[in-house]
Protein backbone atom coordinates (compact mmCIF):
# COMPACT_ATOMS: atom_id res chain seq x y z
CA UNK A 1 0.00 0.00 0.00
CA UNK A 2 1.36 3.41 -0.97
CA UNK A 3 1.26 6.03 1.77
CA UNK A 4 1.04 9.72 0.85
CA UNK A 5 3.05 11.89 3.25
CA UNK A 6 2.38 15.61 3.71
CA UNK A 7 4.68 17.70 5.88
CA UNK A 8 2.95 20.42 7.91
CA UNK A 9 4.98 22.85 10.06
CA UNK A 10 2.93 23.67 13.16
CA UNK A 11 5.29 26.09 14.83
CA UNK A 12 8.84 24.79 15.10
CA UNK A 13 7.56 21.20 15.11
CA UNK A 14 7.17 19.47 11.77
CA UNK A 15 4.04 17.34 11.76
CA UNK A 16 3.01 14.77 9.16
CA UNK A 17 -0.26 13.75 7.53
CA UNK A 18 -0.17 10.10 6.45
CA UNK A 19 -2.83 8.97 4.00
CA UNK A 20 -3.35 5.31 3.10
CA UNK A 21 -6.72 3.64 3.34
CA UNK A 22 -7.16 5.89 6.35
CA UNK A 23 -5.67 9.17 7.59
CA UNK A 24 -3.49 9.73 10.66
CA UNK A 25 -1.45 12.70 11.81
CA UNK A 26 1.86 12.53 13.63
CA UNK A 27 2.26 15.21 16.34
CA UNK A 28 0.12 18.26 16.99
CA UNK A 29 2.63 21.11 17.02
CA UNK A 30 2.71 24.25 19.10
CA UNK A 31 -0.41 25.81 20.64
CA UNK A 32 -2.92 27.64 18.43
CA UNK A 33 -1.85 25.93 15.18
CA UNK A 34 -4.89 23.73 14.63
CA UNK A 35 -6.26 25.89 11.81
CA UNK A 36 -3.07 25.35 9.86
CA UNK A 37 -3.48 21.59 10.05
CA UNK A 38 -7.11 21.87 8.93
CA UNK A 39 -6.00 23.90 5.91
CA UNK A 40 -3.41 21.24 5.10
CA UNK A 41 -6.07 18.54 5.25
CA UNK A 42 -8.24 20.57 2.90
CA UNK A 43 -5.31 21.01 0.50
CA UNK A 44 -5.02 17.22 0.43
CA UNK A 45 -8.74 17.02 -0.48
CA UNK A 46 -9.54 15.66 2.97
CA UNK A 47 -12.35 16.60 5.33
CA UNK A 48 -11.68 17.18 9.05
CA UNK A 49 -13.67 14.05 9.91
CA UNK A 50 -11.40 11.95 7.66
CA UNK A 51 -8.70 12.25 10.30
CA UNK A 52 -9.16 9.37 12.74
CA UNK A 53 -5.98 9.36 14.83
CA UNK A 54 -3.33 11.80 16.08
CA UNK A 55 -0.16 10.08 17.28
CA UNK A 56 1.90 12.16 19.70
CA UNK A 57 5.54 11.10 19.52
CA UNK A 58 6.08 12.58 22.99
CA UNK A 59 4.66 15.11 25.40
CA UNK A 60 6.77 18.23 24.97
CA UNK A 61 4.80 21.41 24.45
CA UNK A 62 5.85 21.96 20.83
CA UNK A 63 4.44 18.52 19.90
CA UNK A 64 1.16 18.53 21.86
CA UNK A 65 0.19 22.21 21.92
CA UNK A 66 -2.65 21.99 19.37
CA UNK A 67 -3.83 18.47 20.24
CA UNK A 68 -6.98 19.70 22.02
CA UNK A 69 -7.83 22.05 19.15
CA UNK A 70 -7.31 19.38 16.48
CA UNK A 71 -9.31 16.80 18.42
CA UNK A 72 -12.22 19.21 18.87
CA UNK A 73 -12.25 20.11 15.16
CA UNK A 74 -11.93 16.59 13.75
CA UNK A 75 -13.11 14.12 16.36
CA UNK A 76 -9.84 12.23 15.98
CA UNK A 77 -8.55 10.05 18.79
CA UNK A 78 -5.31 10.97 20.55
CA UNK A 79 -2.67 8.26 21.08
CA UNK A 80 0.17 8.81 23.54
CA UNK A 81 2.46 6.70 25.71
CA UNK A 82 1.35 6.10 29.28
CA UNK A 83 4.53 7.64 30.70
CA UNK A 84 3.48 11.08 29.43
CA UNK A 85 -0.33 11.02 29.33
CA UNK A 86 -0.46 13.32 32.36
CA UNK A 87 1.59 15.93 30.51
CA UNK A 88 -1.26 16.54 28.06
CA UNK A 89 -4.18 15.85 30.37
CA UNK A 90 -2.78 18.21 33.05
CA UNK A 91 -1.14 20.81 30.77
CA UNK A 92 2.36 20.06 32.05
CA UNK A 93 5.47 21.40 30.32
CA UNK A 94 8.54 19.35 31.26
CA UNK A 95 11.74 19.75 29.30
CA UNK A 96 14.50 17.25 28.54
CA UNK A 97 18.00 18.35 29.55
CA UNK A 98 20.74 19.17 27.08
CA UNK A 99 23.20 16.36 26.42
CA UNK A 100 25.67 18.32 24.31
CA UNK A 101 27.26 21.67 25.07
CA UNK A 102 25.01 23.33 22.51
CA UNK A 103 21.99 21.46 23.83
CA UNK A 104 22.66 22.72 27.34
CA UNK A 105 22.93 26.29 26.05
CA UNK A 106 19.65 25.98 24.13
CA UNK A 107 17.89 24.46 27.14
CA UNK A 108 19.03 27.37 29.34
CA UNK A 109 17.80 29.86 26.73
CA UNK A 110 14.46 28.08 26.42
CA UNK A 111 13.63 27.81 30.12
CA UNK A 112 12.74 31.48 30.83
CA UNK A 113 10.04 31.45 28.13
CA UNK A 114 8.15 28.42 29.48
CA UNK A 115 5.79 30.40 31.75
CA UNK A 116 4.50 32.22 28.63
CA UNK A 117 3.40 28.97 26.93
CA UNK A 118 -0.04 27.49 27.58
CA UNK A 119 -0.89 23.96 26.49
CA UNK A 120 -4.65 23.29 26.42
CA UNK A 121 -5.45 20.01 28.13
CA UNK A 122 -7.40 17.20 26.51
CA UNK A 123 -8.05 13.53 27.20
CA UNK A 124 -5.82 10.85 25.70
CA UNK A 125 -7.99 8.18 24.07
CA UNK A 126 -5.40 5.49 23.34
CA UNK A 127 -2.79 4.92 26.04
CA UNK A 128 0.26 3.23 24.55
CA UNK A 129 2.64 0.98 26.46
CA UNK A 130 5.77 -1.04 25.73
CA UNK A 131 4.01 -3.33 23.26
CA UNK A 132 3.92 -2.31 19.56
CA UNK A 133 0.59 -0.82 18.49
CA UNK A 134 -0.45 -1.88 14.95
CA UNK A 135 -2.17 0.68 12.74
CA UNK A 136 -3.96 -1.54 10.24
CA UNK A 137 -7.31 -0.65 11.83
CA UNK A 138 -6.57 2.97 10.87
CA UNK A 139 -5.68 2.12 7.29
CA UNK A 140 -1.91 2.50 7.77
CA UNK A 141 0.48 -0.47 7.27
CA UNK A 142 2.78 0.07 10.20
CA UNK A 143 3.10 0.14 13.96
CA UNK A 144 3.84 2.48 16.83
CA UNK A 145 6.96 1.44 18.76
CA UNK A 146 8.04 2.69 22.18
CA UNK A 147 11.40 4.43 21.61
CA UNK A 148 12.34 6.17 24.87
CA UNK A 149 15.43 8.27 25.39
CA UNK A 150 14.60 11.78 24.33
CA UNK A 151 11.78 11.47 26.87
CA UNK A 152 10.47 8.45 28.78
CA UNK A 153 7.33 8.12 26.68
CA UNK A 154 8.76 8.82 23.24
CA UNK A 155 7.33 6.66 20.46
CA UNK A 156 7.99 6.25 16.74
CA UNK A 157 5.74 5.20 13.88
CA UNK A 158 7.43 2.69 11.60
CA UNK A 159 5.79 1.89 8.28
CA UNK A 160 6.21 -1.55 6.69
CA UNK A 161 7.88 0.23 3.77
CA UNK A 162 10.68 1.48 6.05
CA UNK A 163 9.74 5.11 6.74
CA UNK A 164 10.18 5.95 10.43
CA UNK A 165 8.60 9.02 12.03
CA UNK A 166 10.70 9.49 15.14
CA UNK A 167 9.74 12.79 16.76
CA UNK A 168 12.83 14.10 18.53
CA UNK A 169 14.78 10.85 18.60
CA UNK A 170 16.73 12.51 15.77
CA UNK A 171 17.17 16.13 14.73
CA UNK A 172 18.16 17.75 11.44
CA UNK A 173 17.50 21.46 11.62
CA UNK A 174 19.08 24.68 12.81
CA UNK A 175 19.38 25.86 15.53
CA UNK A 176 19.35 22.31 16.90
CA UNK A 177 21.88 20.62 14.62
CA UNK A 178 23.93 21.46 11.54
CA UNK A 179 23.37 17.99 10.08
CA UNK A 180 21.22 14.90 10.79
CA UNK A 181 22.00 13.10 14.00
CA UNK A 182 21.03 12.19 17.54
CA UNK A 183 19.03 14.62 19.71
CA UNK A 184 20.78 17.42 21.58
CA UNK A 185 18.21 17.01 24.39
CA UNK A 186 17.55 13.68 26.09
CA UNK A 187 16.38 12.34 29.44
CA UNK A 188 18.38 9.15 28.89
CA UNK A 189 21.12 9.14 26.21
CA UNK A 190 21.73 5.40 26.66
CA UNK A 191 18.05 4.72 25.96
CA UNK A 192 18.32 6.82 22.79
CA UNK A 193 20.96 4.40 21.50
CA UNK A 194 18.90 1.35 22.46
CA UNK A 195 15.80 2.77 20.77
CA UNK A 196 17.71 3.42 17.56
CA UNK A 197 18.98 -0.14 17.50
CA UNK A 198 15.39 -1.35 17.81
CA UNK A 199 14.24 0.82 14.91
CA UNK A 200 17.13 -0.26 12.70
CA UNK A 201 16.59 -3.91 13.58
CA UNK A 202 12.93 -3.49 12.59
CA UNK A 203 13.87 -2.18 9.16
CA UNK A 204 13.82 1.62 9.43
CA UNK A 205 15.26 3.02 6.19
CA UNK A 206 14.18 6.66 5.84
CA UNK A 207 13.96 8.85 8.93
CA UNK A 208 11.40 11.63 9.30
CA UNK A 209 12.31 13.82 12.28
CA UNK A 210 10.04 16.43 13.83
CA UNK A 211 12.73 19.05 13.27
CA UNK A 212 14.26 18.96 9.80
CA UNK A 213 14.24 17.11 6.51
CA UNK A 214 14.11 13.32 6.08
CA UNK A 215 17.39 11.45 5.81
CA UNK A 216 18.54 7.83 5.33
CA UNK A 217 18.89 5.65 8.41
CA UNK A 218 22.47 4.80 7.42
CA UNK A 219 23.50 8.14 8.91
CA UNK A 220 22.26 7.06 12.33
CA UNK A 221 23.73 3.57 11.89
CA UNK A 222 27.17 5.12 11.40
CA UNK A 223 26.69 7.26 14.53
CA UNK A 224 25.86 4.16 16.54
CA UNK A 225 29.05 2.42 15.41
CA UNK A 226 30.99 5.26 17.05
CA UNK A 227 29.12 4.63 20.30
CA UNK A 228 30.19 0.98 20.48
Amino acid sequence: MNIAITTVPLGFCQCYILRGKGVVVIDAGAPNKGDKLLRALKSDALRPEDLKLVILTHGHWDHIGSAAEIKAATGAKIAMHKAEVAWLQNSLKPLSPGVTVWGKILAAMHRPFMPLIEVPATRVDIVLDEEPFPLWDYGIPGQIIHTPGHSPGSVSLLLESGEAFVGDLAMNRLPLRLSPGLPVFADNPSAVIRSWRILLDHGAEMIYPAHGNPFPSSIIAKRLLRCE
